[in-house]
């Protein structure tokens, strides 16, 4: 039989990483990412941030070429296309599909203004039982931007859309969209169960501007002549997945059902959640998306991705190494921080300092350092306060993720940053309570798996993930809670006479 491949599209905001796999043992064959250094960030003005969508392309071209090469795989052999994409980026292209300006990214803070205009003049109770979410500065915001300060630009535009989207439009010369994707632009209605116009009607946008609505999990388009003969793919290959990074991170780690969690802690960290009603945070201090799997035509029901992102997770450990540790190795530190007792011997540290955090409203409390006495802490103290306060501010925000009705029994993690140091693990299993499971994931092998999903070569997520190799199992130690959980009560009254 022919081997059948699966083709699988990152596109981040660093790199655009391209991965084949095998359709039938469900193993990754090959893996490359452009550029090697990484990818520019246009910042024209402090706050701003924007890259040429045809960089994205240009990326993606020579990915695929390299694990093509590698792999001895032919255009003919792949038979379905997944993308995961940076989440929030604006792209508006004209009549020919051609970029007006370049994208406005997921990190370009220019529109919080308007999102929050729009949040004072309609009401929180409409955009949160509507939206999930304050408009923010997501997607819509950015656009209502472009129409102030652009016109000319904005009056040319004939579809806008989101970094995957744009991608998918190029391999198929057709713009389309996902329910998930507008529901993390603040384009979609879930109480209507449809384009929020609302929103669209309150900025002055005309809702022509969003691309025709495709599933998550189906053919979506197909490759066109033009694109096949470019990248060397074969016309008419099918396009049946697409989900933004996190919930595609999620899908990527078999995170499908109410209660199931996924988390990375990178420079920043994020727990990303799936919630099995229509819920949100009245404070917004969460955001709330709907779900890879969100009312799928095979399988309608409520799935969303409840989002909690920490900014200052692994750049903290990062810190830490750099003026601490700046002797020994991570894994060194590690072992130093081990050395100090559960909660630091009464230091704490809150790992605020990477800007304004959403779970606290926006604040910027900056990090500080309590109960540090010089006489008998020692950088061991410190090292294990910064691990803990990270895993302190994960527990912080899925309390308030319970309290959406989320209950969280197992977090899913890639084995990779923070997720490499035992104490953090070990920490997080036993303030929370929650089992840890440690893989092997990537974003584009996720979005190969999920285009996999797509186009019925796979009946369901479970069979898709059935290859997904399992690293550890952490469980939480139960002779320990007791500690842990004072050591975070502790930390918890510190933040609260804070904000």
């Amino acid at each position: 039989m022919t081997a059948r491949y699966l083709l699988g599209f990152d596109v981040g905001s660093s790199s655009v990483k391209a991965s084949l796999v095998n359709a039938d043992s469900g193993k990754c064959v090959s893996s490359a990412f452009f550029p090697e250094k990484e990818a520019p960030i246009m910042a024209v003005k402090t706050g701003w941030a924007e890259q040429e969508p045809d960089s994205w392309w240009q990326y993606a071209k020579q990915s695929l070429q390299k694990i093509m090469a590698d792999a001895h795989v032919s255009g003919d052999e792949i038979v379905a296309i997944g993308i995961s994409y940076q989440m929030h980026g604006l792209v508006c292209v004209d009549k020919d599909l051609k970029p007006l300006r370049p994208a406005i990214i997921w990190c370009d803070s220019r529109a919080v203004p308007y999102g929050e205009k729009a949040f004072s003049a309609l009401g929180s109770d409409l955009c949160l039982s509507h939206l999930l979410n304050s408009p923010g500065n997501f997607t819509a915001a950015k656009l209502a931007w472009v129409k102030e300060n652009e016109p000319d630009i904005f009056n040319r535009i004939y579809k806008v859309m989101l970094p995957g989207d744009y991608l998918a439009m190029r391999l198929s010369g057709t713009p389309n969209t996902t329910v998930s994707g507008l529901s993390e632009g603040m384009f979609w209605d879930f109480k209507e169960n449809r384009v929020a116009s609302f929103l669209l009607d309150y900025y002055g946008i005309d809702s022509s501007l969003i691309a025709d609505i495709v599933p998550t999990f189906a053919e979506q388009s197909v490759v066109c002549e033009s694109a096949a003969a470019e990248l060397g793919l074969k016309a008419g290959t099918p396009i049946t997945y697409r989900g933004g990074d996190q919930p595609n991170n999620a899908l990527s780690l078999n995170v499908f059902e109410p209660g199931e969690i996924a988390a990375t802690a990178g420079t920043s960290g994020v727990v990303y959640g799936v919630l099995g009603n229509v819920g949100y945070d009245t404070k917004s201090r969460v955001n709330t998306f709907a779900h890879v799997n969100h009312m799928e035509p095979q399988n309608p029901q409520t799935r969303l991705g409840v989002l909690l992102c920490i900014n200052g997770t692994g750049i903290l450990n990062a810190w830490m190494h750099r003026n601490v540790t700046f002797d020994m190795g991570y894994a060194e530190m590690n072992d130093l921080a081990a050395q100090a007792p559960i909660g630091s011997d009464g230091v704490s540290i809150m790992p605020f300092g990477n800007g304004a955090e959403r779970v606290l409203q926006n604040k910027e409390l900056g990090c500080s350092i309590h109960g540090l006495n010089f006489n008998k802490h020692s950088r061991a103290n410190l090292v294990r306060a910064a691990q803990e306060g990270i895993v302190f501010s994960f527990c912080y925000g899925m309390e308030i993720m319970g309290q959406m009705g989320m209950d969280i029994r197992k977090i899913h993690a890639g084995k990779a940053n923070m997720f490499l140091s035992p104490l953090f693990r070990d920490t997080l299993a036993g303030v929370s309570g929650a089992t840890i499971e440690l893989y092997e994931t990537d974003g584009s092998v996720g979005a190969a798996k999920g285009a996999g999903i797509g186009a019925g070569i796979y009946k369901d997520h479970n069979e898709a993930f059935a290859t997904l190799e399992k690293l550890q199992v952490i469980e939480p130690c139960e002779k320990d809670r007791a500690a842990y959980q004072a050591a975070y009560a502790h930390w918890k009254e510190i933040l609260n006479a804070m904000i």
